[in-house]
């Protein structure tokens, strides 16, 4: 992160007296984290700011605090700061605000120019990390809670530092976060990883009907009625997707759910070699070379984009050999 992006983020901060921070739709815990920790920061260093977080919200991750109901209405020229996200397409619950710039601050391959700042290293851990970097480089402030919530960010989305963007910086920072504010990071790790039994059953459901094909691709498709049948919503497999990593004779591996609402597929794709989001690129999805998403309309679609990530597999396998 350059030492000059911080100055000019703080410095955009500090002089708009609107600002609403947004993230990418179906969020993970570094997405929610960073944009509450980042909220609470604005709202800590200038109390007289109206700062809004805002998107739909997910019960499963309220130890992160609440977001804002949106106001649009009473809100112009707004300074807008996406984060967790390469492209505006893909920021939820923005629709009908009133904004006059764009930061955006993330840790994805960068896809497209969104922001007048941009503070963007695909090399990073999480957006967690980034944001953390700021606050450490500028006046902006912090305290334990929100602390707290950026060293969750960090830990879920390096998958507890197993993830190879996982660097020495990630570590300095996770130090001073421990050091500076005093963290009980031991009694943090429930709030991420503690589960109810009906979610242990489903995820013993999940190894058991999962398809693995000759050519190490290993996929589900889990319908409505199976959500149901467990009790959990269509949020908690892309919380249990990283539980598969390791698997011997797995390369790549996806969990498909169907989003009955908003009628669409949901895919999440994780690989352990195969390079998995230009494909997801190709399925309005995307994100990282070895962890990605992608949104389908119809089954067709899932077939196709199943096809072509276990060719990938094939393909990577028979470059190996």
């Amino acid at each position: 992160m350059a030492l000059d992006t911080s100055k000019e983020i703080a410095k955009k901060i500090k002089k708009y007296d609107s600002i609403v921070i947004a993230r990418h739709v179906g969020p993970d815990p570094d997405a929610i984290a960073s944009q509450i920790a980042l909220r609470d920061v604005i709202k800590m260093t200038y109390p007289q700011k109206k700062v809004l977080a805002v998107g739909t919200y997910v019960t499963k991750f309220k130890y992160f605090g609440n977001l804002d109901k949106e106001e649009y209405s009473s809100i112009e020229n707004a300074l807008l700061i996406i984060l967790d996200v390469p492209t505006l397409d893909r920021v939820d619950g923005i629709a009908g605000l009133n904004y006059k710039e764009i930061i955006k601050i993330d840790h994805h391959p960068c896809e497209e120019k969104v922001g007048n700042i941009e503070l963007v290293d695909d090399t990073a851990s999480s957006t967690c990390q980034l944001i953390a970097e700021l606050i450490f480089k500028t006046n902006l402030k912090m305290n334990q809670a929100i602390a707290s919530n950026l060293f969750l960010g960090i830990v879920s989305d390096s998958d507890r530092f197993l993830l190879s963007y996982t660097t020495p910086k990630t570590f300095k920072i996770i130090s001073k976060l421990i050091d500076k504010y005093d963290l009980d990071f031991t009694n943090l790790y429930p709030k991420l990883y503690e589960r109810p039994m009906n979610e242990i059953r489903f995820h013993g459901y999940l190894a058991e009907h999962l398809t693995l094909t000759e050519n190490g691709f290993a996929y589900i498709k889990i319908t409505p009625e199976i959500l149901k049948e467990y009790g959990v919503d269509n949020a908690t497999p892309s919380n249990m997707i990283n539980d598969f990593n390791y698997i011997k004779e797995v390369l790549a591996w996806t969990f498909v759910t169907y989003d009955e609402k908003n009628e669409i597929y949901k895919v999440n794709i994780r690989s352990r070699g195969p390079i998995i989001n230009t494909i997801a690129e190709q399925y309005n999805g995307g994100g990282h070379k070895f962890a990605s998403g992608a949104r389908c309309k119809t089954e067709t679609e899932i077939d196709e984009l199943l096809k072509n990530l276990d060719l990938a597999c094939k393909t990577y396998k028979e470059k190996k050999e």
